[in-house]
């Protein structure tokens, strides 16, 4: 990890003498089980200042929910800025008291997970300051060969999707940096400190890194795989999806299912890397609460072929036809709460993929061809930032 090589004689001039404002949160872990904070912290006698820290969306200890305010506070006497709620940048204010951002939080690869956006507005507000930021690279714990999903139109640039890039990316927060710098001409005095001995095609797993839960609900180093295939589906209430039971985005139920009839017909489809498993659960809380459910457990067998969203809009589909009046309900629901339908459209960067669910009877090949064109385009674009060391 980046972090590692931080007080390595290459990078350490980068710091030395200097204020440093940290973005991070407990995920941060370096392989000496010390957190960056924590490290950086303990090691200012080398000669520079830990000068503020900026949390994220779920806060510095990873235990907000979502969309929940994250509230400035102190870390003993070094005051933490929460960058989630009404204040998602940091003020010109606060970083007059900055020589330098560093920014270190362990990403999940999907786009709408908010860290990355965070890492876009400081970049812009490092610019508009005049201080350079410096990226701590870390594993994408989907590995660096999943690419998935629909574009972001722009009108719907949000937090929930603040760049042109497909859902599932497969570029570190590293490359991401450089992206967004050249893609969006930021013009960031940016410098990535890269990992040493991480390949594409690992799992975060197989890194022998710690996996900490980087938010409540992505408790395991394989659940950042699943987030992006069921969370449309919990969006929407169509289903249960494990949150509110031990398997969070890892199911996909509801008292009204027969998982053995769903899951043969989505094994029907061979989709790449993924089993369907029939399964049967009670959630304690959340989606029908205490209730017996029945679905679908998924089961990644190449998490280097599997695609999330191809998966999850094919299991829409087969919802769709299996249930059609259960379908509708949620989609009636989802449209009535304008909050709702807003954050959903957010998250598929347009109002494209809502259309196709209402107005189509057979959803999953205009789904799953949207998916194929925006990565057809991202690809050649992608492939510019992407560092030849990690291949």
């Amino acid at each position: 990890m980046g972090a590692d090589l931080l007080f390595e004689e290459k990078y350490f001039p980068l710091i030395k003498g200097k204020k440093l404002g940290l973005i991070t949160n407990q995920s941060a872990m370096g392989s000496n089980f010390q957190t960056t904070f924590e490290r950086l912290k303990e090691n200012q006698r080398k000669g520079y200042k830990l000068a503020c820290v900026f949390a994220p969306e779920h806060g510095f200890f990873g235990n907000s929910y979502a969309f929940e305010t994250i509230k400035d506070q102190f870390l003993a006497d070094i005051p933490l800025y929460g960058l989630f709620g009404e204040r998602r940048r940091p003020t010109p204010e606060m970083l007059e008291k900055v020589d330098v951002l560093i920014y270190d939080l362990q990403d999940i690869g999907t786009r709408s997970y908010t860290f990355i956006s965070t890492l876009f507005y400081c970049m812009e507000e490092a610019a508009k300051a005049k201080i350079p930021l410096i990226v701590l690279d870390r594993p994408n714990p989907m590995g660096g060969l999943v690419v998935d999903g629909t574009a972001v139109e722009e009108r719907w640039r949000s937090f929930l999707g603040y760049v042109q890039i497909p859902y599932c990316h497969g570029m570190t927060v590293g490359e991401l940096a450089h992206y967004f710098n050249e893609e969006y001409h930021v013009q960031c005095d940016l410098k990535v400190i890269p990992m040493k001995g991480w390949k594409r095609g690992m799992t975060f797993s197989q890194t022998g890194i710690p996996w900490v839960p980087t938010s409540p609900q992505i408790p395991e180093p394989d659940t950042p795989f699943f987030y992006p295939a069921t969370g449309l589906i919990g969006h929407c209430s169509m289903a249960s999806i494990g949150i509110g039971y031990t398997l969070p985005f890892k199911l996909v139920g509801a008292p009204w299912m027969v998982g053995d009839k769903l899951a043969a017909v989505l094994n029907s489809f061979k989709l790449p890397g993924v089993f369907f498993q029939p399964y049967h659960f009670k959630p304690f809380f959340g989606k029908y609460k205490l209730e017996n459910c029945q679905g679908i457990r998924l089961i990644i067998t190449d998490h280097n072929q599997f695609l999330p969203i191809t998966t999850q809009f094919t299991m829409m589909g087969v919802i769709k036809n299996l249930y059609p009046k259960q379908f509708h309900d949620a989609l009636t629901q989802l449209q009535a709460n304008h909050n709702a339908k807003d954050v959903f459209n957010k998250l598929n960067g347009g109002e494209t993929v809502l259309q196709i669910m209402i107005q189509e009877k057979f959803i999953i090949w205009k789904l799953r061809d949207l998916c194929a064109e925006t990565c057809k385009k991202f690809l050649p674009i992608r492939a510019k930032y992407l560092n030849p060391e990690y291949s």
